[in-house]
């Protein structure tokens, strides 16, 4: 399983696709005009602007619901994971495609509201959605939802399951498979309930995990207070080829960063569209702009806590692509939840493991909830479309077996076969947003033109000549009488 892994990564994730996930970052800003730094200020007062309908939650419930799949395991393992292979200058490539990324959520995001519909009285949108919707493409639909089910349904979920076990057990000794079997019923418990109880789940508990570790952080950045500049200069040397001691993983500080990066933040991915979907706005833009900030929460606040926690107390290995290390400072540690662990328990002695455990508890577990969501939206999609009946329900146990299998697994397998899942939906994403990118510029332009004229934005398709925007146009039919 593993050498099948590697060689599918060794061609999904070749250096294409780390520099189209760049390239298609600084386009998406340069078309933009970088609205990540413009509307730095709307994207924060849009995130509490809304309230949940009967049929979609609320701005703020569909950012927490898309920070769920954002804010996981990949903002504790997979920033350890960058440094290892990539070394310090991989934090500095995430926090590049995070910038970048920013605009490319945009666009996708704001797609995802102008091409949603309503199913079974909730609304319902993503990749699938827009690319049928917009590109007139039923057949590419199809595959972008398959592989999503996949990835989001089977391939992904074992990763932050792996997570969990592994930080439970490295902080209370308690084996994996009984980790796995209480988190496999706890996720039960929750998904058979649908979006409301998901959103209303993630509502509380993302704002109160992300402000927890971040204070912690915070914490162990004062403490060392000192060191915090050498550090800061460390990534950007090893991110340029400036520190002598990291030339030997140059290419792969901007590899690894880049591809931890998206998979913490998703940008780009496909993922995050289908929680942007599920919201009630007056306009696709303001929900566009929310999911811009939700890169910025992932990779710039909960991504970095993460690094300079691990840099500044040295709890971190890097591997030479030769054979052996270039730095170890945890022998017999795999890269993962054990580096945050090691370095919050340098300074806080008995608290570090169980609060690392804990923080990863909940990111993980709310990134699983998100990846069910993301898969029965595809499920829905493919149902409603070829008369499929039963795929929620087998949507439902495969996930589940999925995650007692991921607890279970190695870290190295488990990361593969997550790594397989984020890349292929990549690809197909991305190459759709290239092609479709008009409606969703579109829809900045007007809303900006609106702003200006002090008005609150309502969306109106037809006069932006935007077609089979069916949800929209029966919305402005309704206001009419």
């Amino acid at each position: 399983m593993a050498n099948i892994v590697d060689v599918l990564n060794s061609y999904i994730w070749s250096n294409y696709l780390i520099g189209l996930c760049l390239l298609v970052g600084c386009y998406f800003s340069l078309r933009t005009r970088f609205l990540q730094v413009r509307h730095i200020k709307e994207m924060v007062s849009l995130m509490f602007e809304g309230k949940p309908s009967a049929s979609g939650v609320s701005s703020f419930q569909a950012l927490t619901l898309s920070l769920s799949g954002r804010v996981g395991t990949g903002n504790i393992a997979g920033v350890a994971s960058a440094i290892t292979f990539g070394g310090p200058g991989a934090v500095f490539w995430m926090w590049a495609v995070a910038f970048l990324g920013a605009s490319t959520a945009y666009v996708e995001a704001t797609l995802a509201q102008i091409y949603k519909e309503k199913e079974d009285g909730q609304y319902r949108g993503g990749p699938a959605y827009f690319i049928e919707k917009g590109m007139g493409q039923k057949w590419y639909a199809m595959i972008f939802a398959f592989a999503t089910i996949i990835g989001a349904g089977l391939l992904l979920p074992g990763v932050q399951a792996n997570s969990i076990a592994s930080g439970v057990e490295h902080a209370f000794g308690i084996s994996t498979s009984v980790t796995g079997a209480a988190v496999t019923v706890a996720l039960g418990l929750i998904i058979f309930g649908g979006i409301k109880r998901i959103a209303s789940f993630a509502e509380v508990v993302v704002p109160f995990m992300a402000l927890g570790y971040i204070i912690v952080a915070i914490i162990i950045i004062a403490m060392n207070v000192e060191q915090l500049g050498s550090v800061f200069a460390l990534i950007f040397k090893s991110a340029f080829n400036m520190e002598a001691g990291f030339g030997a993983v140059i290419g792969l500080a901007v590899q690894w960063g880049v591809k931890r990066g998206i998979y913490s933040n998703e940008a780009g991915q496909g993922t995050a569209p289908h929680a942007a979907a599920a919201a009630e706005v007056s306009h696709p833009a303001k929900q566009g702009l929310v999911q811009g900030f939700s890169v910025y929460v992932d990779t710039l606040f909960v991504c970095t806590a993460t690094a300079l926690m691990i840099l500044l107390t040295g709890a971190y290995n890097v591997v030479n692509p030769a054979g052996g290390f270039l730095v170890e400072n945890l022998k017999g540690v795999e890269a993962g939840p054990g580096y945050t662990q090691m370095a919050v328990e340098t300074l806080l002695p008995g608290f570090g493991d169980a609060f690392v455990a804990i923080a990863l508890l909940f990111f993980a577990f709310t990134t699983i909830i998100a990846y069910y969501y993301i898969a029965e939206t595809n499920v829905t999609y493919i149902t409603n479309r070829l008369r499929l009946p039963g795929l929620s329900l087998l949507l439902r146990v495969v996930l589940m077996g999925a995650v007692f299998y991921g607890s279970i697994k190695s870290a190295s397998v488990a990361w593969g076969m997550g790594d397989v899942g984020v890349g292929i939906m990549a690809w197909l994403n991305i190459i759709a947003i290239l092609i479709m990118q008009r409606p969703a510029l579109l829809a900045l332009k007007d809303y900006e033109a609106q702003r200006k004229q002090g008005l609150n934005p309502v969306f109106r398709p037809s006069k932006l000549g935007i077609k089979n925007a069916e949800f929209w146009d029966e919305r402005v039919d309704a206001d009419k009488q």
